[in-house]
């Protein structure tokens, strides 16, 4: 950092030496998790004053899509943070606390109006005037009120936020509220992306952030909001385990020879053929191949779908959304010298994957047809 620009700085802390606040900076990087040879680029990134603005309100949720955000490699989270956003405001991250943290946020808003991003992590508990959660003495009901309608655009990451996720499962005792639907009620007109998953993906955030800032506009969203780039094909469509799926080999119970060998887990309750993510194509972590749900032998639950995770029932059979797999497919081991089983001779057909009425019909022209071309007997 220019000593020019640092007295502008200086100036602003009231008066604080040049090697006081490069000190300053390398605690902050600590307090971070970052290494404290950081401090210098903290230092420089204050002074920038091209970065768009980000506050990041956590509401009622776990820490989990904080911690899927500092998982991230490319770009890392303080790459993210000092080089191509300023962070004012996120209550794990940020190094101020109590009235010091509030009032950069206020600040912010102030100075920024229509030119903020605004990250909601969870969902707005309305009911009793929304007294189940409360920040600096206001509840989140008051806080979005005064905040989101100044913001540019709003992301709501994780399944909280965008449908209510596990703080709106039934009974919902403090009537937990998705940011979309609750800004609609209160005629907030502030657009928002849904970035569902319990967590999400880094990179489905990372990537709409970075498309936000960098095209000043929105991601082509699908009717619920969600960026098409990442929630536009369904799990189940780019499976690891779908060719056992359209072969007709699934794991029946938990440790069994199929589910030992890795075959599909429908009938486990795998909920991938319902649930639209990039789960399967886009590994959670940088932690190599196989580290996902699926991958570890556990079938999806569908976090990331609305009316799906922490609605449906674990174990229970997922709704298809374009077929359902038939009775005809082939035995995973299918016997020999016994003819011509209706498995089989479906797959002959090219049929598998018909409806079972269909396949059943073109079995049994197919054993016709074998049958009137065979030899006489002598």
């Amino acid at each position: 950092m220019k000593r020019d620009e640092f007295g502008l700085i200086r100036e602003r802390l009231g008066g604080i030496s040049r090697r006081g606040f490069l000190k300053y900076c390398s605690l902050m990087a600590a307090s971070m998790g970052l290494s404290p040879a950081m401090g210098s680029k903290i230092a420089e990134a204050i002074t920038n004053p091209k970065r768009p603005p980000v506050i990041w309100l956590s509401y009622q949720a776990c820490t989990g899509c904080t911690e899927t955000l500092l998982r991230a490699t490319h770009p890392t989270l303080e790459h993210l943070i000092l080089d191509l956003i300023s962070l004012d405001y996120h209550e794990t991250l940020s190094t101020p606390a109590g009235k010091m943290a509030e009032e950069m946020r206020d600040k912010t808003v102030r100075e920024n109006k229509g030119k903020f991003i605004a990250v909601v992590d969870g969902s707005i508990p309305v009911k009793d005037g929304g007294v189940y959660l409360k920040i600096a003495g206001k509840t989140a009901v008051e806080i979005t009120k005064e905040i989101l309608p100044h913001a540019q655009a709003a992301i709501a990451i994780g399944s909280c936020a965008s449908w209510g996720g596990v703080p709106s499962s039934g009974p919902n005792p403090t009537g937990a509220t998705p940011l979309g639907e609750f800004l609609k009620a209160n005629s907030i007109n502030t657009p928002v992306i849904n970035i569902p998953g319990c967590p999400p993906n880094p990179y489905n955030f990372l990537s709409t952030v970075l498309y936000v800032l960098t095209l000043k506009r929105l991601p082509e969203l699908d009717k619920e909001s969600r960026p098409k780039f990442a929630y536009s094909r369904l799990i189940h469509e780019n499976c690891e385990r779908r060719p056992h799926f359209d072969a007709g080999r699934f794991a029946n119970s938990f440790g069994d020879e199929g589910h030992r060998m890795g075959y599909c887990l429908y009938k486990l309750g795998c909920k991938g053929p319902e649930t639209f993510n990039n789960c399967s194509t886009l590994l959670f972590g940088d932690t190599g191949a196989g580290t996902w749900p699926v991958g570890t032998g556990h079938p999806c639950f569908g976090c990331s779908e609305k009316g799906v995770g922490f609605t449906v029932p674990l174990h229970s059979p997922a709704r298809l959304k374009f077929f359902t797999p038939p009775d005809t497919y082939p035995q995973i081991a299918e016997p020999r010298g016994k003819g011509v089983t209706v498995g089989a001779a479906a797959l002959a057909a090219g049929i598998a994957g018909a409806a079972i009425g269909a396949a059943a019909a073109t079995a049994k022209k197919l054993g016709k047809k074998d049958n009137s071309k065979e030899e006489p007997k002598s």
